[in-house]
């Protein structure tokens, strides 16, 4: 197949993001014609100007619409591309030189309609923004589902990294209306109209996420009230493990209480937990200050995404 990729970015108020990410693509080894969308969704800090400055470089288009969020952009985006295979990207990521090679590669050796690639902690980023990508990405604490382990079942592509065919986007539609869960919701109608996912490894981002312990917080949060809406919307997916973050949090809590009546034993067992968090962070990033900042942001992780997930089960009609 002759895959001609169109890079589908949108960006809301981060013209900064957009200069870094615009640059690693004109370092990309692929020679092949490549296009790539910005699409600004109604931003007041807007990132036209920088865009301009990478025209002689890319083969760049650059769109501003009314504010209506990351998927409507995303899909305003394929809607104008003129590619046969759409790579979505968020704005907050930088493009690793090799990435369209191996995109390329794999695709051409295991053809898939969609597909999602890992993210990593680029060495320009803050202690905090290591961490943060320890705690989403490390197999002790979401288990390899965010593309580190293989054997994780079918792969759910996340959007800020996510591949799909022109024939699929016009086939689902593309990103529903949902404003967190919107990828997941898109690979389960990938699967229920017969396409194939897949991961492809080599194909990794640097990706920035969040610079707070708030906004991560806050992003976990939508995270965990995106479940049990994509739960009650496709049943046959639903799973036990998606509850264990809020378990996790409820124990902790509990721990607390009865620590207090001399009952110590099951707050041993959490700080055995987050001592194997410290010690496997430092190991992998080799810095003391960013494997305690891991234990921080393993903890915010599982109260914004248990809380989240807790509040949109029991308290949201």
């Amino acid at each position: 197949m002759n895959l001609q990729f169109s890079i589908i970015v949108p960006v809301y108020n981060r013209p900064q993001e957009i200069d870094e990410l615009l640059d690693s693509l004109t370092k990309q080894e692929l020679k092949d014609d490549f296009e790539v969308l910005i699409v600004e969704d109604g931003s007041e800090n807007s990132s036209e100007e920088i865009v301009k400055k990478y025209t002689a470089q890319l083969n760049l288009n650059y769109f501003y619409k009314e504010n209506s969020g990351a998927g409507a952009s995303r899909n305003y985006g394929m809607q104008r591309a003129s590619g046969n295979y759409f790579i979505i990207l968020d704005s907050d990521v930088i493009v690793p030189s090799q990435y369209l090679s191996e995109v390329k590669k794999a695709l051409q050796e295991n053809y898939a309609d969609a597909f999602g690639g890992p993210d990593a902690a680029h060495p320009s980023f803050t202690s905090l923004q290591k961490a943060i990508n320890y705690s989403m990405t490390s197999v002790l604490t979401t288990g390899g589902i965010r593309g580190k382990k293989k054997s994780v079942g079918k792969f759910q592509p996340r959007s800020f990294n996510l591949g799909l065919s022109k024939v699929a986007f016009e086939k689902t539609k593309g990103f529903s209306k949902m404003k967190a869960g919107e990828d997941i919701d898109l690979t389960f109608r990938l699967w229920e109209n017969g396409f194939e996912t897949q991961l492809i490894d080599k194909a990794f981002v640097y990706h920035k996420r969040r610079s707070t312990v708030k906004q991560f917080f806050k992003q976990t949060f939508a995270f965990g009230t995106a479940r049990p809406i994509l739960n009650k919307k496709y049943p046959e997916t639903a799973k036990l493990t998606y509850w264990f973050p809020s378990l996790f949090i409820i124990g902790i809590d509990f721990s607390i209480i009865v620590a207090f009546f001399g009952c110590w034993q099951l707050l041993i067992f959490y700080g055995f937990y987050f001592t194997c968090i410290f010690l496997d962070s430092l190991l992998q990033n080799k810095n003391l200050k960013v494997a305690l900042l891991s234990v921080v942001t393993t903890i915010t992780q599982f109260y914004g995404y248990g809380l989240g997930f807790l509040e949109s089960r029991f308290l949201k009609k």
